[in-house]
């Protein structure tokens, strides 16, 4: 009897992490659609390769968050959470791979061909209220992630801590340019998300997020 109230007592536990995770992604979902759309038109207007790669790491956001979603709506059971974890991180890593190769490829393109960026105030902004945001969302969704014991969302999670990252770095590349017109700080600053992008990315597809599933 005490084992069978247990199993009851985990899975509405589970059940009510899950409920939570989903309204997390949602929120995540609708910040990163709002933040991709400001930051592509400022980086654009501006000619700011960091902050276009900023709106870019929002899209990829979207599509972590969008595959964290999928693999909160498959934990019916253990083989259907294996199979949702398995996937859900190759996307996630993907997705970090992808956004690396972009902006190495555009800051190089800006720091050869010596070309300034604008000013962009509007970046300057978004890029700090990033800050406040992110790290509120990541704290939560870790909380889900460890509750589950889920790779996947994890993984997710680092996604949202390392646009939280990007803003320190949009941050200065973009403060610098407008306060003493060095341009190559942008692209520098691109160039400085790399690494980072391209390690989380190779760690979720390996499967290693720090969280056992």
């Amino acid at each position: 009897m005490t084992s069978k109230v247990s199993t009851l007592s985990h899975s509405q536990n589970r059940a009510h992490s899950v409920h939570r995770g989903r309204r997390l992604q949602y929120l995540t979902i609708a910040w990163n659609l709002g933040e991709f759309v400001v930051a592509l038109l400022a980086g654009f207007l501006a000619g700011s390769i960091a902050l276009i790669g900023f709106g870019f790491d929002s899209a990829i956001e979207l599509a972590s968050s969008l595959a964290a979603l999928w693999r909160l709506g498959r934990d019916r059971d253990e083989e259907s959470r294996e199979k949702a974890e398995q996937r859900a991180l190759q996307v996630i890593g993907i997705c970090f791979l992808l956004l690396a190769c972009y902006i190495l490829y555009e800051s190089v393109h800006d720091l050869v061909g010596r070309i300034p960026p604008q000013h962009s105030i509007i970046g300057i902004v978004l890029a700090a209220v990033s800050l406040i945001v992110m790290p509120w969302l990541a704290h939560l969704k870790r909380r889900v992630a460890i509750s589950l014991e889920s790779g996947a969302l994890e993984a997710d999670t680092r996604q949202t801590e390392i646009c939280a990252y990007l803003s320190v770095i949009l941050l200065l590349g973009l403060g610098l340019n407008a306060w003493l017109d060095w341009w190559w700080a942008d692209p520098l600053a691109g160039l400085v998300m790399v690494p980072f992008i391209a390690w989380e990315g190779w760690e979720a597809i390996s499967g290693r997020t720090g969280c056992e599933h």
